[in-house]
């Protein structure tokens, strides 16, 4: 019997691998995508749309899962799976073009997601807390000296963004006004300025009037953790500072009740949904989309399970267009409620590492340094 040698391939490099089987070089900038897969899901397909889409990709080599019940017609709606290599997804969008039903818009959009798109470094978000009560340093900076010696030990560590936040909203923690807000992050800001620091600023805040404030002061990101459900006016807030990001969280429920036994039906889908409702309202009223980063909420409403769901497949957010971030950092998905910092930066640092090594857009962190040290040595 003959002894077949083989392994399967991890590399995400494939035209390397093919040029080192001796491949035709000319070949393989448009042969690597044969070797590429991506599986979609569509959501609210009639049957009609449904049956064109499988025909469709059963007829260039992909495939296609829908309803049982599709080719009877006994339902009014299927979501369905479109499965293949880049090359046939690409056939599939073309030939949708030439169809009914609508369906040549989809067929731009998958032509979209099958497009190479480059990814950059993952930015380093680092955390300012100058708040009393948050979770993992309440109190330490509270103090403008303190809160200002950690603003430019995060900035020589490498943070390529600072988060400033005034309220806590760890679970069961209560609202803080915007009048108490303020009265820590103005001064902080106007140092900012009249130090001419440059790192962007972002401010953690639910509050329009607060957002409003920091943006005149300087801020370049508000960081909404609610995502325009704590106050309606935020919307209005950055729709009228174009120059401004806006960082939009999925959250289920509010810091008081979020973590009363979340629940579920599918995870991914309804964060899914949930950040595309919000990106759209924004949208909607003149928000530019390239100003938009999604963040899907580690520990807002989640247990650990969810937590560690989302960590292994947030890319499946990446298909909104927006850039994404996860913040996990010394949160309570670790377990170590009872550790030092010290130790729980370690194993955030972990968890990180599989983000960024996957090209996520940012994270958000306490301890930049060491994050800083792992980029320097994967890249």
């Amino acid at each position: 019997m003959h002894d077949f040698l083989l392994k399967e391939l991890s590399n995400t490099d494939l035209e390397k691998e093919l040029e080192n089987i001796g491949f035709d070089k000319t070949y393989t900038n448009k042969a690597k995508d044969k070797f590429q897969y991506k599986n979609l899901k569509i959501y609210n397909l009639s049957p009609a749309q449904a049956n064109i889409i499988k025909q469709t990709a059963i007829s260039v080599g992909a495939d296609c899962g829908t309803h049982r019940e599709v080719i009877t017609g006994k339902v009014e709606v299927s979501n369905c799976i479109l499965g293949g290599c880049l090359s046939e997804l690409r056939k599939v969008a073309d030939k949708l073009q030439y169809q009914p039903f609508g369906l040549k818009f989809l067929g731009q959009k998958i032509a979209y997601l099958c497009s190479s798109s480059e990814t950059s470094k993952t930015k380093i978000m680092g955390i300012l807390n100058v708040t009393q009560n948050s979770f993992s340093d309440g109190g330490k900076y509270y103090n403008f000296d303190d809160s200002i010696k950690h603003l430019l030990e995060l900035i020589d560590d490498g943070a390529d963004i600072i988060d400033i936040g005034a309220e806590s909203t760890k679970p069961y923690s209560q609202p803080v006004s915007a009048e108490e807000q303020l009265d820590k992050l103005i001064p902080i800001l106007e140092y900012i300025k009249a130090n001419n620091i440059t790192v962007p600023i972002s401010i953690d805040t639910r509050s329009a009037k607060v957002a409003q404030m920091c943006i005149e002061l300087g801020a370049n990101i508000i960081n909404d953790v609610s995502g325009f459900d704590y106050d309606a006016e935020m919307v209005n807030v950055l729709a009228a500072n174009p120059e401004v990001k806006v960082i939009l969280q999925h959250s289920q429920g509010n810091p008081e009740n979020m973590q009363d036994n979340p629940y579920y039906e599918n995870l991914m889908d309804e964060i899914y949904f949930n950040l595309k409702d919000k990106v759209d309202l924004a949208i909607s009223h003149g928000i530019k989309k390239e100003n938009i980063i999604i963040d899907p909420g580690i520990g807002f409403g989640k247990t650990k399970e969810h937590n560690l769901e989302i960590i292994r497949r947030w890319k499946e957010l990446k298909t909104i267009g927006c850039p994404v971030l996860i913040g996990l950092s010394r949160k309570r998905l670790l377990d170590m409620q009872n550790s030092e910092n010290e130790q729980k930066d370690v194993y955030s640092l972990a968890l990180d590492s599989i983000l960024m090594n996957e090209n996520i857009d940012y994270i958000r962190v306490h301890n930049v340094k060491i994050h800083k040290k792992l980029q320097d040595i994967l890249n």
